[in-house]
């Protein structure tokens, strides 16, 4: 025999009125479960409160996550659970360091070369999501997307705030990227790099793959 249990009672009105009025939307949506739970097992009323607010943060950050994860452009999903780490070239302490992304704090610039088919773009985009679940903003780019950003605002002369706006994240992955394209890319479009607000040409750390 299947017991079924009822759904908790919906909120009043007023208290729903006034948690749309707060933008508390997860409260709103827990509210009612959270309330039936704590009559029948007689919580504290900070305990109700506790839990509420619990709810409210998780869903913020669940959806800035989500929101962080489509803006940033990452293509195809590639995350560390699907990574393989003695199959890789790049020693596994090496590996280990790169994960903890302190390296991103200290502003630090990292490239991966080697040949194709090793897991460069899948390592890197693995970093750009774990950045990601920790609570810092990335940018996924190729030479073409790159070229593509230029092009579409030099018509209205916007190129610099395009720019800036990229170089605020906090990490900036771009795919692919070998001198030959970029020598293409500055050919095609132009690009005039110590133009761009913040931009200082660095020697990258090299990681073999």
């Amino acid at each position: 025999m299947t017991v079924t249990t009822p759904p908790p009672p919906p909120l009043p009105d007023e208290l729903e009125s006034l948690l749309r009025r707060l933008r508390l939307p997860y409260v709103r949506k827990a509210a009612p479960e959270v309330i039936a739970n704590a009559t029948a097992q007689r919580w504290e009323h900070a305990e109700v409160l506790r839990v509420l607010l619990a709810e409210e943060a998780a869903g913020r950050d669940y959806a800035t996550t989500s929101m962080r994860r489509r803006s940033s452009g990452l293509p195809a999903g590639k995350t560390f659970d699907a990574w393989e780490p003695v199959a890789s070239a790049i020693p596994p302490q090496t590996q280990q360091a790169l994960r903890t992304l302190e390296w991103i704090d200290r502003h630090e610039t990292l490239c991966i070369c080697g040949p194709s088919g090793t897991g460069k773009s899948h390592f890197i985009e693995a970093l750009g999501h774990l950045a990601i679940d920790q609570g810092k903003t990335v940018a996924w780019h190729t030479p073409e997307t790159l070229a593509q950003l230029v092009h579409r605002h030099r018509a209205d002369d916007s190129v610099n705030k395009a720019v800036g706006k990229l170089i605020r994240s906090d990490l900036i992955l771009i795919d692919l990227c070998r001198y030959r394209d970029y020598a293409d890319m500055v050919a095609t479009v132009g690009l005039n790099a110590p133009r761009c607000p913040g931009f200082s040409p660095v020697r990258p750390a090299s990681v073999s793959a």
